[in-house]
């Protein structure tokens, strides 16, 4: 990401399976610190840490400091971008079935 503030690309950050899996947690709960994020994966705090900046980029995550930790929560909202994109393809999939249905009953 570059120096300008540009909004890091929602695709880009949810292509990792590591940041999918925080993104999964962070649903599941209101928010949460850094130490209890970790051990849900085999990796550092320092490697979590560089997934929720990414997250953050995307502006899938918000943080907040609450005394000498930071709490991190989700925010779905640019998972729309996602849901509006795969829309297009769910219809184009059901419609190839429908096809393949017609075929086969014929």
């Amino acid at each position: 990401m570059n120096k300008t503030n540009e909004k890091r690309d929602v695709f880009v950050a949810i292509a990792d399976p590591t940041r999918r899996k925080l993104i999964r947690i962070l649903a599941n709960t209101d928010e949460l610190p850094l130490h209890e994020l970790t051990p849900h994966f085999h990796m550092g705090r320092t490697a979590i840490s560089k997934h929720l900046m990414i997250l953050r980029e995307a502006n899938l995550v918000t943080n907040r400091k609450s005394g000498r930790e930071t709490k991190y929560r989700l925010n779905p909202e640019p998972l729309q971008e996602v849901r509006d994109w795969l829309s297009f393809y769910e219809q184009f999939w059901s419609e190839r079935a429908a096809i393949l249905k017609n075929m086969l009953e014929e």
